[in-house]
């Protein structure tokens, strides 16, 4: 599955000041639409790509961002972010020239993402600080790891602007 060719977001719904979506003060973007379906989601109205969701800018959700001087960085959470990499590459480029971190969640494997040479995922992948991949599996359901729902998914540190956030994991 490739990304949707558009420079808007089908946004899905909005955490605008989160401390549970990745270290520090985070605007979290969950977006609509994801391929995996896995069971047990914490997100599953987000699985369908269409009927639901308000679809946005880059530019509007650069301008929310921008406004809060509390948010240092931003997740991109979903639904299945690459879906959207296109646009979410562009506002990603616009965050961390702020000075924000990028976080992403993926249900993708980073091996498969890297693998696909697919332009749009390649430039989140670029973007991005911070990756957490795999599908949410109930089996290996944990409260006792940071940021992440299942044991399997794994964090990649992708920047060294990533990296200094190591210690929160």
């Amino acid at each position: 599955m490739s990304s949707i060719p558009t420079d808007d977001i089908l946004v899905a719904g909005i955490e605008p000041e989160s401390i549970t979506d990745g270290p520090g003060v985070r605007f979290v973007i969950f977006t609509q639409g994801c391929p995996h379906h896995c069971p047990g989601c914490h997100n599953p109205e987000t699985h369908a790509l269409t009927g639901r969701g308000e679809r946005m800018t880059v530019g509007e959700l650069f301008d929310r961002i921008a406004a809060d001087p509390l948010v240092s960085g931003v997740t991109f959470s979903g639904g299945e972010p690459f879906l959207h990499a296109r646009a979410l590459a562009k506002l990603a480029k616009m965050c961390r020239e702020a000075g924000k971190t990028v976080m992403v969640y993926t249900g993708y494997l980073y091996e498969k993402l890297r693998e696909a040479k697919n332009p749009d995922w390649d430039a989140l992948l670029a973007e991005a600080d911070i990756l957490v991949d795999g599908p949410y599996l109930e089996k290996e359901r944990s409260l006792d790891i940071c940021f992440r729902g299942s044991r399997n998914q794994r964090v990649f540190f992708l920047s060294d602007r990533g990296k200094l956030d190591e210690k929160y994991f």
